[in-house]
């Protein structure tokens, strides 16, 4: 079996575009993934330099591979299973900027650099004050940005034309506009003078961005025959489902610069990603919040084989199509196309997905994802969704914490969990009922006062609590 670097295989040399922040799965297995089919379909022609966001990560495994890689994609596309491999070539280099942080600046100067596209998790776009200064390596990923920035800002003594379209990836709202409030904080604490923040402002873009794909990452149980059947000792193989979807809300022309949908890539360039991220919370998210406890109860424990049950598999489709697309503003055909890849991506045998998992903090989840697709539909048609409803029933239910005397190993908060102790030891499941639906500190108001929500949700719990 062949080492996998560029001695072993030709590959070809492209200027540096990308500086990308986080050398993990995701980005691997997502953005670099995209870059490199955007180099074969496209004039892209651009490469990445990835740097290492905390001290203990992956560039030097990156570095041994001449930062080539493979990306499965496994999963289920237009109802039929699908299996493909691709070899990632667009990453130039991969650094960590914790041994040589003067080298790491100096990617500021290169004047190829167009995009910084980072994913450094939730927590990873914050501002610290305990960060005083720019000269040794900062703690914060914003922080360590900003010291980049000023240092490609002092190189072309502010050239408007050299300022950067920031792609953040992190799973939190508004991530570009946070970026960027974060680093004109960290260039006010560190008096980085007033023309830098202008040039901050106004010659760089700060895109808000949606993404979307499990990437499972790497198939340490299978990795022998993988890399058999490749060819090649690749230690650094990611395995990714084949559905992808990324929304940015960035600048005109950021279309023809980034050509990913030229490409035939499922990229969108928005005004507006917020009706995008209300799509992914109510369908895909609040489906499978939906279908978590009424599942559960029925006996399965998985995903797939709660959607691949005709009873199961019906009831999650009604509740999807007939109850929160309904309620969502953007083009049907849109909406059902996003909801049937949904749905090929439940079904996903290469994915076990188990219901417990998804159920960690229902109740937060439950306010979030389905709750706004219950009061929107009661407000345009005037009467209670009946499958949404039974899984609000089954959740009260699920919370009980035991079905036919068997455990449930339900994951909450303290006071969620102390709450339904306490109201499942009434023997009354009205009461039960109006004082969870009261609860305003779990659902942001006094539910228990909407015209007949307690009954629907009432009736149909005392259907759970028969059938369990």
């Amino acid at each position: 079996m062949k080492n996998l670097n560029r001695q072993n295989i030709d590959t070809a040399k492209r200027p540096v575009k990308i500086l990308q922040f986080g050398e993990g799965n995701f980005l691997r297995g997502f953005v670099d993934w995209m870059v490199d089919v955007m180099n074969e379909k496209t004039s892209f022609d651009g490469d990445v330099v990835v740097v290492q966001p905390i001290a203990q990560g992956l560039a030097k495994m990156l570095k041994a591979q001449d930062g080539l890689y493979h990306v499965l994609l496994q999963g289920i596309q237009n109802g039929k299973s699908t299996q493909e491999s691709r070899l990632i070539t667009c990453i130039q280099e991969a650094m960590n900027p914790f041994e040589d942080y003067a080298a790491y600046l100096e990617l500021g100067e290169n004047p190829d650099l167009r995009f910084v596209i980072s994913n450094t998790t939730e927590a990873g776009i914050t501002f610290d004050p305990e960060d005083k200064e720019h000269q040794s390596i900062p703690l914060t990923f914003p922080g360590k940005l900003t010291a980049l920035l000023f240092k490609r800002f002092q190189t072309f003594n502010g050239d408007p034309k050299k300022g950067l379209v920031l792609i953040p990836c992190e799973l939190i709202d508004k991530n570009g506009a946070i970026l960027k409030e974060c680093i004109l904080k960290y260039a006010k604490l560190w008096h980085l003078s007033e023309p830098f923040s202008s040039w901050i402002e106004e010659a760089n873009s700060f895109c808000n961005t949606l993404v979307d794909r499990i990437v499972p990452g790497f198939p340490r149980e299978t990795i022998g025959e993988i890399q058999e059947e490749l060819g090649y000792e690749d230690n650094l193989v990611v395995m990714a489902e084949p559905f992808h979807l990324w929304v940015i809300e960035g600048p005109e022309g950021l279309e023809k610069e980034f050509p990913a949908a030229q490409a035939g890539l499922q990229v969108k360039f928005v005004k507006d990603q917020n009706p995008y991220r209300t799509r992914k919370v109510r369908i895909l998210n609040g489906a499978h919040t939906a279908l978590v406890p009424v599942a559960f109860l029925k006996g399965f424990r998985t995903v797939r084989e709660s959607v691949e049950d005709p009873e199961m598999g019906e009831f999650i489709k009604a509740t999807i199509f007939g109850e929160i697309i309904p309620t969502l503003d953007l083009p049907k055909e849109e909406l059902e196309q996003f909801a049937n890849d949904v749905l090929d991506r439940f079904r996903n045998p290469f994915i076990r997905h188990e219901l417990v998992s998804i159920s960690l903090n229902s109740i937060s989840k439950f306010k979030v994802r389905v709750l706004p697709s219950i009061l929107e539909y009661h407000r345009i048609k005037g009467i209670w969704p009946a499958h949404l409803i039974q899984s609000f029933a089954a959740l009260i239910a699920f919370y009980k914490g035991e079905i036919n005397g068997e455990p449930i190993p339900l994951k909450d908060d303290e006071p969620v969990m102390a709450f339904f102790k306490e109201v499942w030891k009434e023997e009354n499941l009205e009461t039960v009922v109006e004082k969870t639906l009261g609860r305003i500190d779990f659902w942001g108001m006094d539910l228990s006062q909407l015209e007949g929500l307690k009954d629907a949700v009432l009736g149909n719990l005392k259907e759970t609590t028969v059938e369990s």
